[in-house]
């Protein structure tokens, strides 16, 4: 798009106006905001000067909601309606959390109807998506007062484990807030942006991001400015909210608290085990008083407590490496991401498991917000998009059912983005004019193994033999991950198409626990997929053989038709027993034996075909 030339007083063109973007880290504990300003990405602060934004909301009755700071402080006495790690909820159904530890000091909304886990506050009933609203709202405010204009676009940054339903109710909060979403970005991603673009860095880097409710890995390939996720792994339910959840439970042993605790005393516990995890940063020791007590914790301790969290991190961190068929040896850079990463324990455990110190130039609690910025910078066309390239993957593979309850996979996982893959399937039964097609997620082989994302049909299609028609089925996954399908029957052009919103997204251990069980399973699940194909085809041939008996019997003698009977018990029979190889044998047998029977069906059509036809007019028809 062209732009005009304003002429200034005097001749003398305008310079254009700079349009303005930021970029958002939508963090679990805390969130920040970052705008180009005098050259360079800069976190953005708000009235007094602070640049984290606690990402906490409380809802007070015929009031604006309080954001940040001044909410962080009511949750000590106002719990019930001070909503914190709301990130955490995006995604999820009322049912994977009314009963969740960590969400206890709630009351959630049942009367919706929907299954949202809406919590009721002194405002109303508030969702996920109307609280990241809020905190959006508020970062907004802020870059607007700081930058002095109207937003014209903002690139948000998520987990690169976020599924399809957390990515979309993140956008759908941005709306909700008045913001245009330019791009949802990967976390791990924006910290490659912000330390490739500042120390030039080449070769395979890790981007290990611990903030405070997620955690991700993603292995990089960074040369000359071309930045490629080669694998990625995750737990969407770990950060430095745990971390501390661990200290509370040895803070409220300390003080004798054996009973469960009440949401007041948890809600000063959780204060007190921050703040000394915060301080077990830059010291050994660290002392809190609570209700009169002085309660301890040293590094020595906080390091055996937290072993079974650290191990978490380093475990994703191997398996993320084995997903790019890389050595940890070929690692040349670690870059360290999130505030929880400040804690010399996991920094330790890293350097020991890599062989190497990880970079930390960079602010851990700024880096992402940064590469945030920098890539609104480009994408609202105040830099050139060509000083770097951006290719993300899809985390888990994309595909759909086929016969057997098998899983085809169209769009396998570390595929980047945004990408367009299609195939081409064909209908099962003779005369089937309609096909139900089932997308799922995930890397077992037999649907009940995946996700399940999305059910539509296809209808219309031309009644043919089976086999015969075709339709093509199309993967589309966008920039943000966002996935749409499409199935065209190809002689009619008849299309169908969903796009896949689903309305909640994995449960917390079905994230992490996918791509382990798909290797755990990988040699059961090949043996499944094998002897559920030769299932498959076998019942299409016992099926074939029974609608050219029905229809042409009476090329068989009485013998012959008992022959090929007793062949087709036997086949059944060992589709049945669950033994491929027999299956394979009696195909083949079966095969042999309607061998004889398919010549003369086919004779005699052609014969059908040419009765009462000139040979001349045969003949010209050939020509």
């Amino acid at each position: 798009m062209a732009l005009l030339q304003i002429s200034e007083p005097g001749g003398k063109p305008a310079k254009p106006a700079h349009r303005l973007a930021v970029g958002i880290d939508l963090g679990t504990t805390n969130s920040l905001v970052s705008a180009s300003c005098g050259g360079k990405v800069e976190v953005l602060t708000d009235e007094q000067g602070r640049a984290l934004l606690p990402s906490v909301v409380q809802y007070r009755a015929g009031q604006q909601p309080l954001v940040g700071s001044d909410a962080k402080q009511a949750a000590i006495e106002d719990p019930a309606n001070t909503i914190i790690s709301a990130k955490r909820l995006l995604g999820h159904s009322l049912d994977e959390l009314k009963n969740s530890h960590q969400f206890r000091q709630y009351q959630f909304d049942d009367s919706r109807g929907d299954g949202s886990p809406a919590i009721m506050t002194a405002a109303g009933s508030k969702d996920p998506v109307e609280v990241s609203a809020d905190i959006l709202r508020r970062l907004g405010d802020i870059a607007e007062a700081r930058l002095k204009g109207t937003l014209e676009g903002v690139v948000i940054t998520v987990p690169a484990y976020f599924n399809d339903a957390q990515r979309q109710q993140t956008k759908d909060a941005a709306k909700l807030a008045g913001l245009e979403v330019l791009r949802l970005l990967n976390e791990p991603t924006a910290a490659a942006v912000a330390y490739g673009l500042d120390s030039q860095d080449q070769g395979n880097i890790i981007v290990f991001d611990l903030g405070g409710g997620t955690f991700d890995v993603s292995l990089l390939s960074l040369t000359k400015g071309v930045f490629e996720v080669l694998a990625t792994g995750g737990d969407t339910n770990l950060g430095g909210d745990d971390f501390d959840q661990i200290l509370v439970a040895h803070l409220a042993s300390q003080a004798g608290l054996t009973a469960e605790l009440s949401n007041q005393e948890h809600g000063e516990l959780l204060r007190l085990a921050n703040a000394a995890r915060h301080s077990l940063s830059e010291q050994d020791r660290v002392e809190v008083s609570f209700r009169g007590q002085t309660l301890t914790v040293d590094a020595g301790e906080f390091a055996a407590l937290s072993k079974d969290l650290v191990a978490r991190t380093i475990n994703t961190c191997r398996r993320v490496i084995r997903d790019a068929g890389l050595d940890k040896s070929e690692i040349d850079n670690i870059v360290m991401v999130g505030g929880a990463t400040r804690m010399p324990v996991l920094r330790a455990a890293v350097a020991e498991f890599f062989g190497r110190e990880p970079l930390t130039d960079i602010d851990p609690d700024k880096v992402v917000a940064i590469g945030a910025g920098i890539q609104a910078d480009v994408l609202i066309g105040n830099k050139s998009p060509d000083s770097f390239l951006l290719l993300d993957v899809n985390p888990l593979s994309l595909g759909i059912e086929t016969m057997g309850e098998l899983v085809e996979k169209i769009i396998p996982r570390n595929t980047t983005i945004p990408v367009a893959r299609a195939q081409e399937f064909t209908t099962f039964k003779d005369g089937q004019t309609a096909m139900s097609l089932h997308v799922v997620q995930g890397e077992r082989e037999l649907v009940k193994d995946c996700r399940s994302l999305a059910r539509f049909e296809l209808r219309d299609i031309p009644p043919m033999v089976a086999g015969a028609a075709k339709i093509r089925v199309t993967f589309q996954v966008d920039a943000d991950g966002l996935l749409s399908v499409t199935a065209e029957e190809l002689s009619t052009g008849k299309l169908a198409e969903i796009q896949v919103k689903p309305s909640y997204g994995l449960g917390s251990e079905d994230i992490e626990q996918m791509l382990k069980a798909s290797q755990d399973h990988a040699e059961e699940d090949m043996k499944i997929r094998a002897l559920v194909e030769a299932q498959v085809e076998a019942r299409q041939l016992v099926d074939a053989i029974r609608a050219a008996e029905a229809q042409d019997g009476e090329l068989l003698d009485q013998e012959e038709r008992a022959a090929l009977d007793k062949a087709v018990a036997e086949l059944e029979q060992a589709i049945d027993s669950g033994d491929r190889n027999a299956i394979h044998e009696q195909s083949e047998a079966l095969n042999r034996l309607s061998g004889q029977f398919a010549a003369r069906r086919m004779d005699l059509h052609i014969s059908r075909a040419l009765r009462g036809e000139r040979i001349e007019e045969v003949e010209s028809s050939k020509e």
